[in-house]
């Protein structure tokens, strides 16, 4: 799985590109290959706020629909309508043209929650093994 050293990552299979107070969101390599192919985003529209762990969206996948969750809190700028309009986006680049939303964050010091590189990739090789036992 590809995971990008500059990012950080949530338990939910998250990630988010902070600069400054402004975060960008999108769900890992990791999780899209384990949705497969997406074919439905419901993201938050922009002026919502968001809590950080709570609900912010589902993402529809060909075998599933999941909820999506918020890595961090703060009020959303943008949501990411090419994504909406092909959500096969968010499988093709889940690190690039794949982003789901940015957000003004609300703390900042949230972040320091979120798990590196290094750890997320602890993190799914743990679950990868609870799943093949």
């Amino acid at each position: 799985m590809n995971t990008p050293t500059d990012l950080s990552f949530s338990k939910e299979h998250e990630w988010v590109r902070a600069e400054g107070d402004i975060a960008t969101i999108g769900v890992t390599d990791y999780a899209q290959d384990q949705l497969g192919d997406i074919v439905y985003l419901d993201l938050p529209s922009p002026g919502d706020s968001l809590s950080q762990g709570a609900k912010m969206g589902e993402i529809e996948s060909v075998k599933a629909v999941s909820d999506l969750y918020a890595p961090a809190g703060g009020e959303v700028l943008e949501m990411n309508q090419a994504a909406i309009d092909a959500p096969e986006l968010v499988n093709e680049e889940p690190y690039g043209r794949g982003w789901l939303v940015k957000l003004r964050l609300s703390d900042p010091a949230q972040m320091d929650s979120l798990l590196s590189a290094e750890a997320y990739d602890e993190l799914i090789t743990r679950e990868m093994e609870e799943n093949t036992d």
